[in-house]
């Protein structure tokens, strides 16, 4: 049970990292729920004349099982980004085809009521069908990885209903990212898949038999974890370094290359399939890699710098500090509140479920609400940019310096004027709403 402090009382949810934490009975009747799993590797008599009849491998078995994880990683990023693309831009162009033609309201209702039950349905499906699916599922991936044995957190029922709820919540337009998940996933797919037996699609390799011990699943959950990364921000080293720093709590340089070929395989097929799709349809050029779509921060103009630069950047990576603790604080102190107000509903499980359901519901509302009407109170900018029916170069004022501008700016209630249409891509000569193209944006 959450202890009876008020919301800024200090209290054992808040304590400092050099204080040994007291568990109080109630505490240890939650822990009692979980079992351990064995966290040394098997090493007696009978395993290692067991492991000297098979025959020699020379390793191939965990690579190709490292790629198989990584491909089947790569995947799931790809569907994942992709139907979060088709619900999210589907949804926010019906909204925004009626907030063009000045109907504020109409697009309101129609962006809060798609959104709401898309919402919903993230949600229903976790409070009902899996709970073990809640959350981003890091803690409960993190809490195996040193011994702690979390029931159905591996099984293929986790796996499916996490990802449709991660494809809803986040196509939604939710202030969250697939990213968590995302991770999560990757490792589920990793203790899942290297065991090469499912009892639910009644299969059973024994060829990779060998590989079903506790110390080869961590390995290959860590790599699953750390493919996840890579495939969610296409950073192989990302992938590696992530699955090193926080989630393993056992490394090795073999486990370190392998890891590193999982998070490549990852990345690889992700960035692939996404290089000839556009919310799932076919639009050529597959195996492209175009560096606008894979580089995120490329600069392309350079500007000199004087020492003094570095005043300002002092600033604010103290104001950001200042900030950064202030939100671990209040986070800290509302998830106080949500597990009081949760346990009072507990002796209902009907009303529990209600008000698990209710929670996002209401932050969906209030997000949707703040999309429509922050971006019509503030007033609509010029992009300075200029362009000619002849050419489809973004020219400055009097054809001079060429200027990369955002193509996919948001003009929302703003005037259009003059428009072209290149190649697929409007280009358009009239006034955006900074602030629209800010909020309608998936992920």
């Amino acid at each position: 049970m959450a202890e009876r402090t008020s919301f800024f009382q200090s209290g054992r949810d808040y304590e400092s990292r050099y204080v040994n934490h007291r568990y109080l009975g109630e505490e240890k009747k939650v822990l009692s729920k979980y079992e351990s799993v064995d966290y040394f590797s098997p090493h007696s008599q009978i395993y290692k004349e067991w492991v000297a009849k098979q025959p020699a491998r020379f390793e191939w078995d965990r690579w190709v099982t490292m790629g198989c994880i990584g491909f089947l990683v790569g995947l799931t990023a790809f569907v994942m980004h992709q139907g979060i693309g088709l619900i999210s831009e589907n949804m926010h162009d019906l909204a925004l085809r009626q907030i063009e033609i000045g109907d504020i309201m109409g697009g309101w209702v129609i962006l809060t009521g798609i959104s709401v039950l898309l919402v919903i349905l993230s949600s229903a499906i976790v409070v009902v069908c899996c709970p073990a699916a809640g959350g981003s599922g890091l803690p409960e991936l993190i809490a195996y990885l040193n011994g702690t044995n979390v029931r159905r957190i591996f099984s293929l029922k986790t796996y499916v209903v996490k990802f449709i709820s991660c494809l809803l919540a986040v196509g939604s337009g939710m202030p969250v990212g697939p990213e968590g998940p995302m991770i999560a996933l990757g490792g589920l797919i990793g203790a899942s898949v290297s065991q090469f037996k499912s009892k639910v699609l009644n299969i059973d390799i024994a060829l990779f038999k060998r590989l079903r011990n506790s110390e080869d699943r961590r390995n290959f959950l860590t790599a699953g974890a750390g493919a996840g990364v890579s495939a969610a921000f296409g950073a192989p080293v990302g992938g590696l370094l992530f699955a090193m720093e926080e989630v393993s709590s056992f490394w090795s340089d073999k486990l370190g290359w392998q890891t590193f070929f999982c998070c490549m395989v990852s990345a690889f097929t992700a960035d692939l399939f996404n290089s000839a799709f556009n919310k799932f349809e076919y639009t050529g050029n597959f195996g492209l890699f175009q560096k606008d779509n894979y580089i995120i921060f490329h600069v392309e103009n350079y500007i000199p710098l004087n020492l003094l630069v570095f005043l300002p950047a002092i600033l604010l990576g103290g104001i950001g500090g200042i900030l950064g603790a202030l939100f671990t604080f209040l986070n800290l102190k509302i998830v106080r509140v949500r597990k009081q107000l949760q346990e009072r509903c507990s002796s209902n499980k009907h009303l529990l479920s209600f008000v698990k359901i209710f929670e996002p519901l209401l932050i969906m509302v209030i997000v949707s609400t703040l999309k429509v009407l922050v971006s019509d109170i503030f007033p609509c900018h010029v992009p300075q940019c200029f362009f000619n029916n002849s050419s489809p170069e973004c020219l400055g004022h009097g054809g001079g310096d060429k200027f990369h501008t955002e193509l996919t700016v948001e003009t929302f209630s703003c005037e259009h004027k003059d428009s072209i249409n290149i190649n697929g891509t409007d280009y358009f000569n009239g006034t955006y709403n900074p602030f629209a193209t800010v909020f309608f944006a998936s992920g």
